[in-house]
């Protein structure tokens, strides 16, 4: 499950192709089989999908102990697809719209900070594939040479950040292809980087603060991936100081019930492969916490448990008051195993559902959408040190991950121009 890497990134074209045989009747490429993900290549926009995003998340520690979680993420829009496309002389035709969220947490402190930016890029202000440059807006930037390097800057916190992969990429599902329904191109083209050694500074208010720790990223393409009759996704990838790794999600249904195509992979320091399936795993909410300004009540409690793999973990919050009240409103904050100094990185989206109309949203009475990663834990059967991120989404009709991936079923596309 290694990632074949190419020898030199500058000779890299600024975009990638679909690449894909199969489209939907817009237009845009659908993740099938038989695509081969490259390295450093496919760090580049994919224009054929609708949707992508570049995760980054992480848990950092200054020289004085003073602790933080961070997460930023860049997002691609396809507005009009590739095929479709007329040449145009106007800077103001968009093509594709740029968005990013930027969080911190001064987990010593008990504050959370966060910003967005979306922009259309009509004068190079923002954009993707550029030189060294994966994606930036305005003065938020991600670019990649041999390691990755991360910049965000806003009112009251910012960070710059050298990332340098520890472990090679993972491909997850089956060879990338991340199959989450049935159907033809129900899936996303979908790798891991698990570990990234991570160094530079987080400035709060006045205040810089050098740092190191560790960060995780997750590198996600694709047009439709979610069926009509998902309604959440809980989503974990975890970090064991012996080398070893886990990912896996479930999928939950209308109904109820778990989808089939829930799964995981845990991967040995050696590289050695186990597959988890939907009956391997465990996930129960224990507490919930609603905010005091959106009314949005949150699972902030976790129980976890794999029995083949003998981990049984309990996740709570360090501060309960992290959410990111944006035009997508979600939790996201710092939490820990209980009764254990170990951290890791929560994140819970909430309000962007795919399969509806919006303006029927906000009257259907769905429940919100609830997303979270983490990077630190402790495994509290063998006391290994673990990384645990999270992800649940308990209603609503896709997981934030997925919003973008498609036009609502009445017709309405998530951005109108």
């Amino acid at each position: 499950m290694i990632v074949r890497v190419l020898v030199i990134f500058v000779l890299c074209v600024a975009c990638v192709s679909g690449r894909g045989e199969e489209a939907n009747a817009d237009g845009w490429s659908l993740a099938v089989p038989g695509y081969q993900i490259t390295l450093p290549l496919d760090h580049l926009p994919h224009y054929g999908f609708r949707t992508e995003w570049w995760y980054f998340t992480g848990n950092l520690r200054g020289k004085d102990g003073r602790e933080f979680g961070y997460q930023v993420t860049f997002f691609r829009y396809g507005y009009r697809p590739v095929r479709k496309r007329i040449p145009m002389r106007s800077r103001f035709v968009m093509d594709d719209l740029k968005f990013a969220h930027f969080a911190v947490t001064d987990i010593n402190n008990k504050q959370f900070y966060y910003d967005s930016r979306v922009s259309r890029g009509a004068f190079g202000e923002a954009g993707f594939g550029s030189g060294k440059r994966l994606a930036w807006i305005d003065n938020w930037e991600l670019s990649y040479a041999s390691d990755f390097h991360l910049h965000a800057a806003s009112a009251n916190h910012s960070i710059d950040l050298q990332l340098k992969p520890t472990k090679p990429a993972v491909l997850e599902g089956e060879n990338g292809l991340s199959q989450k329904a049935a159907g033809i191109g129900r899936a996303s083209y979908y790798y891991s980087i698990t570990r990234l050694t991570t160094s530079g500074s987080i400035t709060i208010g006045n205040d810089t603060h050098e740092v190191t720790g560790n960060s995780w990223f997750d590198r996600e393409w694709a047009t439709n991936q979610l069926a009509e009759g998902q309604v959440g996704w809980n989503w974990f990838g975890i970090q064991f100081t012996d080398g070893s790794d886990l990912m896996l999600y479930q999928m939950r249904l209308r109904n109820g019930g778990i989808d089939p195509y829930s799964c995981g992979k845990w991967i040995d320091a050696d590289g050695s492969i186990v597959d988890l399936g939907v009956n391997d795993f465990e996930l129960t909410s224990l507490k919930s916490w609603q905010s005091p300004s959106t009314k949005v009540s949150y699972p902030i409690e976790w129980t976890l448990r794999i029995p083949k793999l003998n981990l049984d973990l309990v996740i709570v919050p360090r501060v309960e008051n992290q959410e990111l009240n944006l035009s997508v409103v979600y939790w996201e904050g710092a939490i820990k195993l209980r009764n254990q100094p170990a951290i890791l990185f929560g994140r819970t989206p909430t309000n962007w559902l795919l399969g509806v109309d919006l303006r029927a949203l906000r009257n259907s009475g769905q429940r919100p959408l609830l997303r979270g990663r983490g990077t630190r834990g402790l495994d509290l059967r063998s006391g290994r040190k673990l990384g645990v991120p999270l992800l649940y989404a308990p209603g609503g009709l896709a997981s934030y991950l997925s919003y973008l991936s498609s036009t609502f079923l009445a017709g309405q596309s998530l951005f109108q121009v």
